[in-house]
């Protein structure tokens, strides 16, 4: 199991509506996760900059962020577009970032 992390971009003043878009995230896009090998998932956001820092365990061959080709991941992008930065594709704008230290 890996453990990876990201970061996005929210737009100013969508904290409140990005929060309810997850409450009430389509339970075929969780099971995509979950089968895809995605677990203990958790976005954190820092309202100083708008950033949103994903962390994943992964156990499949990737991430969340690679399972674009699939119809119900660019129908959630889609679904996220108007709130958040993202690639000519709706695609959330991401940014991979690096590990430098782990405590377990």
């Amino acid at each position: 199991m890996e453990k990876i992390a990201f970061k996005m971009k929210l737009n100013p003043g969508m904290k409140a509506e990005y929060i309810r878009r997850h409450a009430g995230i389509w339970p075929e896009l969780k099971k995509l996760l979950t089968d895809a090998g995605v677990s203990d998932y958790t976005i954190f956001l820092d309202e100083e900059t708008n950033t949103l820092f994903g962390v994943q365990k992964t156990s499949g061959e990737g991430g969340s962020q690679d399972l674009g080709k699939l119809e119900i991941v660019q129908r959630w992008w889609k679904h996220m577009a108007d709130i958040m930065e993202t690639n000519p594709d709706n695609s959330p704008l991401t940014v991979p970032l690096e590990k430098v230290w782990h405590m377990d």
